[in-house]
């Protein structure tokens, strides 16, 4: 059985989300907002929103902001309790084309066991230290694999088999802010999922707002290598074993 949903995580996005969830409904996917803590003001708009679509739309409030991993994981577990076995998610703030979604879910139709993942296609907007670091993102995390498999850790665009992830969250207490994106994708390649990437469009963003705190997620981000690599280390045989099987 497929049965795909959209969770959008959202924390003070209260201008982009609305053009967001409206493409996200223009597929006829259903559709559940999570509010991470948002101030009155995003949260009245969100409250709107499900107001006018009450049927396709599901808001999910979490009390106090907890990051960005913190309201994903609560998005999927919102939408195994309504039934569905997929998750399409999308960055609230206007970075990501809804239009891309149907071709995301297509492919996950065709590939239901597999994690699809965005590769970002950059239009002039994107910061150039974004880029940078992203680059040396990419790096370490083929090395976390020894593969070149997961081809960009980092856009938030993707799809997810919501099993596979909640039972990993039960076992293993996963990063709940910016590195969730990363250790997520890792942590599944190491358990033997596939991961597929799909290009698509991204820009900066629509509202002019970003939650990534340079110092504080850069060093959580830091701090996740370090713990991957050591936890590629302990893993080694087995992925070179997976490495050698797929040649």
């Amino acid at each position: 059985m497929f049965t795909p949903a959209v969770v959008i995580p959202v924390y003070e996005h209260g201008r982009a989300v609305v053009s967001v969830v409206q493409g996200v409904l223009a597929t006829d996917l259903h559709c559940i907002v999570v509010d991470d803590g948002s101030g009155p003001e995003c949260a009245h708009v969100l409250d709107a929103i499900a107001a006018e679509a009450p049927a396709r739309v599901t808001l999910s409030r979490r009390p106090v902001n907890g990051g960005k991993g913190a309201a994903v994981l609560h998005g999927l577990a919102r939408a195994h309790e309504l039934g569905f076995t997929h998750a399409v998610q999308i960055d609230a703030d206007g970075q990501h084309d809804p239009g891309d979604i149907a071709a995301f879910v297509a492919l996950a139709r065709d590939h239901p066991a597999a994690m699809i993942i965005g590769r970002p296609i950059f239009d002039a907007s994107v910061p150039t230290s974004r880029l940078y670091w992203r680059r040396v993102t990419h790096v370490l995390v083929w090395i976390h694999t020894l593969s070149f498999t997961i081809q960009d850790s980092m856009c938030g665009f993707r799809v997810y088999p919501i099993r596979p992830v909640l039972d990993l969250a039960d076992r293993v207490a996963l990063g709940q802010r910016m590195d969730f994106d990363i250790e997520i994708l890792v942590r599944l390649y190491w358990q033997g999922l596939d991961i597929v990437s799909r290009p698509t469009q991204v820009r900066y963003p629509l509202d002019g707002i970003s939650h990534f705190r340079l110092w504080w997620d850069n060093m959580l981000i830091t701090r996740l290598h370090v713990m991957l690599f050591l936890g590629m280390l302990a893993r080694l045989p087995r992925l070179i074993a997976r490495h050698w099987s797929a040649k």
